[in-house]
């Protein structure tokens, strides 16, 4: 499975960006999908997560109600919507994948999720 990432780029704060990630070569459907940031010098931390039938979703308290996660299965796409961006929230995103079906979710710990994307690098101005 490969997961390709798209869409960061410079906003001013206050600003909207919506990153996509999309999948290939695998199996999309029936696993959990998630976000994750990493700001320089500082550890990969989750962002949000939604189940497979998009039904469910979890976000960090950090993004709640500014951002939220979709997932177009048939376009083998997940979405990640950011509003009210502050320059606090740089940094390069990450697309995962989880593999394992019976996992509980919300799946938010890195170490669970088995493929992930290139990341793409989202910078905030003040």
């Amino acid at each position: 499975v490969q997961l390709q990432a798209s869409g960061g780029g410079l906003v001013q704060a206050g600003g909207s960006l919506r990153l996509s990630c999309a999948a290939s070569g695998g199996t999309f459907s029936y696993r959990a999908l998630g976000w994750f940031r990493q700001a320089p010098g500082k550890e990969r931390e989750f962002v949000a997560t939604i189940s497979w039938t998009g039904s469910s979703t979890f976000l960090a308290d950090s993004v709640k109600g500014r951002f939220t996660i979709s997932r177009d299965n048939p376009k083998n796409t997940v979405y990640l919507q950011m509003n009210s961006l502050k320059p606090e929230d740089t940094a390069d995103y990450y697309c995962a994948l989880d593999l394992d079906r019976l996992r509980s979710f919300p799946v938010r710990s890195a170490e669970e999720y088995d493929y992930w994307g290139q990341g793409t690098q989202v910078t905030v101005s003040s």
